[in-house]
């Protein structure tokens, strides 16, 4: 078994991380490499994910799935509980200025996602989640300031559906026609699932490649707020998916969601 951490040391990991971040930030864009699968990856990345691992390390957390390390071979063997990290997911929106890019880990039990940390250095914003629940803060000076619980929004009447700035594919603008949809927000990276957990929205598709470690903290935040992802059979997204027809720990597509059965609510196709 790995430790298991407190949410005020997942939440000082993360702001450790994202203070690495920040002074490769430009707010007016950057220059990023590409990797093997088509996807960016700046320096940046890499140092917060160091300064992650290392911290994990600390505690005797071992059975880690990271993303520049998956990238570069480096995949240690998991069993029923691991962790995974996403040093900087939001790439595109960190390269082109827009500031909705998150630090992102996830403890993970049975397949499950049980605490987490989504923390937007940018924006000076942290959402985590562990045995005492679902929390959001804004960070003052890089310290947390006034904390308070969170929980979705109860589904009443049309939704408001979040989507990805980056990723809106066809597919899911036709998932989104099945609902009765009263505002359609925007947002990058790993927010969307935070969004919907402090009730801001509904409803959040996503009918596009994604891997456990962009989804895990979310869905850590997201859970204990009292919502769920969802696969497109209905059950709960798992992790640990060593093989799937899509590669190692890629996720099939999802519907994150409030207190309420998002397929009950869908109009038929």
């Amino acid at each position: 078994m790995t430790s298991r951490l407190s949410g005020h040391d997942l939440v000082s990991i993360a702001i450790e991380a994202g203070a690495a971040i920040l002074p490769f930030y430009d707010p007016n864009g950057q220059e990023a490499r590409t990797k093997g699968d088509g996807s960016p990856v700046t320096a940046a990345d890499e140092a917060a994910e160091a300064i992650i691992l290392k911290r994990l390390a600390e505690h005797g957390i071992t059975a880690v799935l990271a993303e520049e390390s998956v990238a570069a071979g480096r995949i240690p063997d998991v069993g029923a509980e691991f962790w995974l990290v996403d040093p900087l997911d939001g790439t595109k929106d960190f390269i082109n200025g827009s500031g909705e890019f998150t630090v992102n880990i996830a403890r993970i039990v049975d397949g499950a996602p049980v605490d987490g940390v989504v923390l937007c250095p940018a924006l000076d914003e942290v959402y985590w989640a562990d045995e005492t629940g679902a929390h959001y803060a804004k960070l003052v000076d890089g310290k947390v300031a006034d904390p308070r619980p969170i929980a979705v929004a109860p589904a009443g009447g049309a939704l408001k559906v979040v989507a990805s700035k980056s990723h809106l594919t066809d597919e899911t603008k036709e998932f989104i026609d099945r609902f009765d949809v009263d505002t359609f927000l925007s947002f990058g990276s790993s927010l969307k699932f935070c969004r919907v957990a402090d009730g801001t929205a509904h409803l959040y598709p996503r009918m596009g490649r994604t891997m456990e470690w962009d989804t895990a903290a979310g869905h850590a935040v997201l859970k204990a707020a009292g919502g769920e992802v969802y696969t497109l059979d209905g059950t709960p997204l798992a992790y640990g998916k060593s093989e799937t027809p899509t590669g190692p720990y890629a996720n099939p597509h999802f519907v994150a969601a409030g207190a309420f059965d998002p397929f009950a609510l869908a109009k038929a196709s």
